[in-house]
């Protein structure tokens, strides 16, 4: 029997867990003229949300996660490869040939794909940019208006202090594009599109991603494990007291219950303990090298969090403690809901193992 559950890439189809209210929301927005941001934690499904908005729109889709690019160039060589993926040579060479830098474009014959290079010209870092741009906005205009996702949208201005002003000078003049911004780190991101100062201030609708509702998640867990247990529900409401609703680490840790009592290897009685044990027990090394990196401060942090104590009990400063709170949190590690929590209940469990 197929395992209902996935993890660790783009959620779709049968997997999706609800979110019909944001769907619903964002497919709004890209049927408008508007632009969208969307906010969440790490890991809480906004691009498999994007994807299944857009999938029923059957529009081209462009997306690029800004941490895997360098600078403004990198950035304009990184789209261009996405838009030659889904338009044809001959609908967009002319354009390309009229770019003030022309990149060298050639077909990879061992990936299938295209390679594209702009030369390095002295000051010329936007330029490129601009033109892919530009280029983007034509492409809707003769057919199919685009979508046009940046994930990690908070990495921007790391690129290129002054790549923020550059590229809302550039997409304020689009027509033919829908822009989807995608950040993690809530308090960056709403320093970008709501502080005054900012050039993205209001540029576009913003929505916030939260935890799924209880009740929703556990009909979807409770509907699914009712094909190999009679205790669907105990063991659905288990899950969720472990990962608080998130839903990546939710999903993970249904699919490998979903696994063991699928198999029915007499795993032990509480199969919620048992398998979370077996993560844990999984990852350590990798937990061990994760916690090699942190510093005593973070540590000390991350322990009272593992623990269920206020981070208030940490003896430091309380300076010294924010300020490790936010570094935590921009790094992943942390999120702030009502309080703050350690992001991965896996983490979490090693830290307390360890402890004990």
């Amino acid at each position: 029997m197929q395992n209902p559950f996935k993890f660790g890439a783009v959620v779709e189809k049968e997997f999706f867990t609800d979110r019909e209210k944001e769907a619903k929301e964002a497919k709004g927005v890209l049927e408008s003229s508007n632009h969208l941001i969307l906010i969440s934690p790490r890991r809480y499904g906004k691009t498999s949300l994007v994807l299944k908005v857009v999938e029923p729109l059957k529009r081209p889709l462009i997306y690029l996660d800004l941490q895997i690019t360098t600078d403004a160039a990198d950035m304009a060589t990184q789209l261009l490869k996405r838009v030659l993926r889904i338009n044809k040579w001959e609908n967009v060479k002319k354009t390309i040939a009229g770019f003030r830098i022309v990149p060298t474009v050639e077909l990879n014959p061992l990936t299938n794909g295209v390679d594209v290079t702009f030369r390095p010209s002295v000051g010329s870092g936007f330029t490129p940019l601009e033109d892919v741009l530009n280029l983007i906005d034509k492409v809707g205009e003769k057919g199919k208006r685009p979508i046009v996702v940046l994930d990690e949208f908070q990495e921007i201005a790391s690129l290129d202090e002054n790549l923020p002003k550059q590229l809302r000078s550039v997409i304020q003049h689009h027509t033919h594009v829908n822009y989807v911004f995608l950040g993690s780190a809530e308090s960056m991101m709403r320093q970008i599109f709501e502080s005054k100062k900012s050039p993205f201030y209001h540029f576009g609708y913003l929505m916030t991603m939260d935890k799924i509702p209880y009740a929703n998640f556990l009909r979807y867990l409770e509907t699914r494990f009712a094909k190999v247990t009679s205790h669907a529900r105990v063991v659905a409401e288990k899950i969720l007291d472990f990962t608080d609703r998130h839903p990546y680490y939710t999903q993970q840790l249904a699919y490998y219950c979903y696994a063991f009592l699928d198999d029915d290897d007499g795993c032990c009685e509480d199969i919620i303990d048992c398998v979370v044990n077996r993560i844990v027990e999984t990852h350590g090394n990798d937990f061990e090298k994760l916690w090699n990196t942190i510093s005593k401060t973070d540590k000390r942090i991350l322990i009272m969090l593992s623990e269920g104590e206020k981070t208030s009990s940490v003896l430091q400063p309380a300076s010294t403690v924010y300020s490790g709170l936010k570094r935590l949190t921009k790094q992943g590690f942390v999120v702030k809901n009502k309080t703050y929590e350690i992001d991965d209940p896996f983490f979490a469990k090693w830290i307390a193992g360890k402890r004990a």
